[in-house]
Order: C-alpha cells, then sequence, then structure tokens
C-alpha cells in the first residue's frame, strides 16, 4: 500500500469511515457512550487540523485509518499523572467548554485511533500514533496525553486496571500491546483512569447491542468490554463504566 496520511483540514472531503461496517472494529456499545455524540459531531469540524486520515494513494476517496486528538485546557501536571479522572469522556467534554468559552487550550489528549478491520495486524496502528505524535508537535505543543483502552483487557475483564497496567514482559515492556506501541514511541505510563467510558443502557437497549439476555441483576462479561457491566433488573438499566490507562508522550 502507498500510504498516504492527511489531516482533515487538508482534506475535509475524506470521510472517516471505511469502505463498508464490517471494516469497523468497534462493537456495536462502544459507540452508544452519550459524551460520544459530543466527539462525533464536535471534533473533526472544531479541530480539523487534529484529525488525521489515512488512505492508499490508488484510493484517494476512502480512509483505511483515522486518528483523533483535541486540545484542552488543563491545570494539572501530565507528567505526574495529574490527569482527568473521567478520562475520554473527560477530555471531550473539557474541549468543546473550552472552544464554547475562548478559553486557550495548552494539552492535546488523543482520543481515538483506528484501522481498518482487515488491516488489523499489520503495524498500521504505530504508524498513526507516529504521525498524530508528528501533527500535533508541529502545531507547537510539546505534550501529548492518551486514555489508552487497552486492547487485550478484555481477556481479564474482573482484573483491577491499577493491576493490568503495571503488568510487564521480561523485556521490561507492558504486556498489553496497544500499551507496549504507546511505550515504544516513546510514551510513558503515568496512571490509570477508573471511568474512562461510562455507558448506560436500558435493559433492552443492552440486549440489542451485545445480544445477551441481561435478565439477571448483577456484573455481566460482555465480549470486548474491559470490565463487566452492571446490571440492575430491578431498575431496568445496566451500566459500563470502562476504565483506562493514561500514557504521556513528551514530545
Amino acid at each position: 500500500m502507498d500510504l498516504r496520511i492527511v489531516t482533515a483540514a487538508q482534506r475535509p472531503d475524506l470521510k472517516a469511515q471505511f469502505a463498508t461496517d464490517g471494516l469497523d472494529p468497534w462493537p456495536t456499545y462502544m459507540g452508544m457512550d452519550p459524551i460520544g455524540e459530543l466527539y462525533y459531531s464536535d471534533v473533526r469540524t472544531a479541530h480539523p487540523e487534529y484529525v488525521l486520515l489515512a488512505h492508499d494513494a490508488a484510493a484517494p476517496d476512502q480512509a483505511v485509518a483515522r486518528a483523533y486528538c483535541v486540545p484542552f485546557s488543563w491545570d494539572g501536571d501530565p507528567v505526574a499523572g495529574e490527569l482527568p479522572v473521567d478520562g475520554w469522556d473527560g477530555v471531550i467534554w473539557r474541549a468543546a467548554r473550552d472552544r464554547q468559552l475562548g478559553r486557550a487550550p495548552d494539552l492535546v489528549s488523543a482520543l481515538e485511533i483506528t484501522v481498518a478491520a482487515d488491516l488489523l495486524g499489520t503495524g498500521l496502528s504505530a504508524v498513526m500514533l507516529r504521525a498524530m505524535r508528528d501533527n500535533v508537535s508541529r502545531l507547537g505543543h510539546r505534550d501529548l496525553v492518551a486514555p489508552v483502552r487497552p486492547n487485550h483487557k478484555h481477556l481479564s475483564p474482573r482484573m483491577p486496571i491499577d493491576r493490568y497496567a503495571a503488568l510487564t514482559r521480561s523485556d521490561g515492556l507492558p504486556q498489553d500491546p496497544w500499551l507496549r506501541v504507546h511505550v515504544r514511541a516513546g510514551g510513558r505510563i503515568v496512571g490509570t483512569t477508573p471511568r474512562a467510558m461510562v455507558i448506560p443502557g436500558t435493559l433492552q437497549e443492552w440486549r440489542s447491542w451485545t445480544g445477551l439476555p441481561f435478565n439477571e441483576s448483577g456484573d455481566v462479561e460482555v465480549p470486548e468490554a474491559l470490565a463487566p457491566v452492571h446490571c440492575s433488573v430491578e431498575q431496568g438499566h445496566a451500566v459500563y463504566v470502562e476504565p483506562g490507562v493514561w500514557v504521556h508522550h513528551r514530545l
């Protein structure tokens, strides 16, 4: 593939969606975070220079990967891990609030790096991360943070996120593959967030999103979820609180 990476500012016509829905690797429920509605409607139009899209030179109108980040105002020290406790959700609403209030951003957070399902395992995610780092640096920022969604955490949904983030291989690198990509790119794990994303729904909604019965109260393990979903039959709802790992990149 003759890969080309452009910003949405350079190519506002290039859509982030992949060729078919089947190439988007995210499970249905991951698109149901209420804060996500603000993300999908706001980030590309408000901060197009922070949005990267990759395409094959032979197919210039079809994205094969995307990498989104946003600038926001933050008083804490990212090097010390002083970052939003509400992770992904928190970055999104803060970025929108700052823009509405006219606050100058002083930190950039990654929000998403997604590769089409048929290209997973090709190293394209690492390419997009390097491109994101370079682009954020080009825009004049010294720091990039990321509320990383560890891609193998779903294999240990009941393990606390702090314990999972600390797991390493014999070479000292993180056991989780996506955390490992960040560290190899120059990132450093600086903390965790217990509620990076919150997805509430009625029992019927969760049944439609997952195909699971959701007919007993308690913790429900859902495919690809990083932690169990809390189900209350008595109250008629279920809530997924996804943890994350904060990674800091000094640019």
